[in-house]
């Protein structure tokens, strides 16, 4: 029998440490027979003792791999001039990509055969693998980063007195049975690599940018730091009914959770895009990534149809009481402004998803409300910035004919009544409409 390596065929003369590439690579390719007895060159230099090298090449292979490979592999002893040698043969794997636990899922770690060498795979061979063996779904499939830790998941868990261990993951999709961990894992764990960018500008446009704020980490993280950030700039209004002081804040809470939950839990994942949130005075912008699904409308979304992108995200947001019902989310962020005449929009692009909330407390819905209890000095302050786009204390004393202990008192009245906002310290102090 004439021994030859080819793209099906490896030859060692013994078991060496790297030998689990080489099935890894026919379990990732066409599958194999990898001869232990036989040199390079085709020369039978035999085992000595096939039981005991099957056994170590089943451990070795057992220990090493991921996923678990042994089911395509088989062992068998074969006599070759008066010598034992053991054909190893690799069937084509049905978990592909298989790779080097130690390694990971990356190409120091996952190989292919090419010709007669096992060589390491590219990333988008890796990826391409992965979609070919787990489908099209982003969240189902085999995250490339297992390295993982689930500090925040944990604490949000804890939070509901639901179970946090390998069960439970295992039950939401966030392992498989072999304890590999998918992509709703790695959105949930430390080391999510998508990210929210957030930035607040004290104008309606980009051209008044006050600060910026990038969220990472696990979703839940990015979740809570980013609400909080949202509800230190929704601020508390007062308006006054005859003797009665009325509080209406900026955005209707239920609608600015709703939103925020909306853009994690809808989102397209499989692009790395950032979610942007815009704070302006006059409205909050959430643009994700991912259009609607494919054979579903704006209209079907606002009257409660929800086909879900993350089915599997969106479960566990329900488990842990984070969001209701599908489908419930768009008419909550709507039922929010009933009793406003502002209404949030919706648009939909074929790659991105927005929501814009607009700010009862300004424009013409503030106005109408005011109208009745502005005072004279007010309205002419609030014309003047509508006018020129700020005033300094120096206008009001011109403006009003009065002195600057009166101008400073009045325009401090209207910071605390929310009907202007301080732009700046001591002498570059501007004052701006809401």
């Amino acid at each position: 029998m004439a021994f030859v390596e080819s793209e099906v065929v490896e030859l060692k003369a013994e078991v060496v440490g790297d030998i689990c590439k080489e099935v890894i690579a026919f379990a990732n390719t066409k599958g194999g027979t990898l001869y232990i007895g036989v040199s390079n060159d085709g020369s039978v230099v035999g085992v000595k003792n096939a039981d005991q090298v099957m056994l170590q090449l089943n451990n070795m292979i057992r220990d090493s791999i991921k996923p678990d490979v042994t089911m395509f592999v088989g062992y068998e002893t074969q006599h070759v001039t008066d010598k034992d040698i053991i054909a190893v043969t690799i069937q084509k794997g049905t978990d592909r990509p298989y790779y080097l636990g130690s390694k990971g899922l990356k190409p120091s770690g996952v190989y292919v055969r090419n010709g007669t060498s096992s060589d390491p795979a590219t990333d988008t061979a890796i990826r391409r693998m992965i979609k070919e063996t787990d489908g099209d779904s982003f969240e189902s499939m085999r995250s490339l980063e297992q390295n993982l830790s689930f500090e925040a998941a944990e604490k949000q868990f804890e939070k509901q007195n639901i179970p946090f261990d390998a069960a439970k993951m295992q039950t939401l999709g966030m392992t498989s049975a072999d304890g590999i961990y998918s992509n709703v894992a790695l959105l949930l764990s430390d080391q999510c690599p998508s990210t929210i960018k957030a930035a607040t500008f004290s104008g309606e446009d980009k051209g008044s940018f006050q600060d910026r704020r990038e969220f990472d980490g696990s979703l839940f993280q990015q979740m809570e730091e980013l609400y909080s950030y949202l509800d230190m700039r929704n601020q508390t209004k007062a308006t006054f009914d005859g003797l009665y002081r009325i509080d209406t804040r900026d955005y209707p809470e239920d609608a600015l959770r709703e939103a925020l939950l909306n853009s994690l839990v809808h989102r397209d994942y499989s692009f790395r895009a950032s979610t942007l949130v815009s704070v302006y005075a006059d409205r909050i912008e959430f643009v994700s990534v991912g259009g609607l699904p494919s054979g579903i409308e704006l209209d079907d979304i606002m009257l409660g149809l929800s086909v879900c992108r993350n089915p599997k995200l969106a479960a566990i947001f329900y488990r842990l009481q984070l969001i209701e019902a599908y489908g419930t989310g768009m008419p909550k962020i709507m039922n929010a402004y009933t009793e406003t005449e502002l209404k949030p929009k919706i648009e939909v692009s074929s790659n991105a998803f927005k929501i814009t909330l607009p700010n009862r407390n300004t424009g013409a819905n503030h106005t109408e409300t005011l109208v009745g209890t502005l005072k004279s000095e007010e309205k002419r302050i609030l014309d003047f910035i509508g006018s020129h786009g700020h005033i300094v204390r120096s206008d009001v004393d011109r403006l009003l004919d009065v002195s600057q202990a009166t101008a400073n008192r009045i325009l401090k009245r209207m910071v605390a009544e929310g009907l202007i906002y301080q732009d700046g310290n001591g002498r570059k102090t501007k004052y701006r409409r809401k």
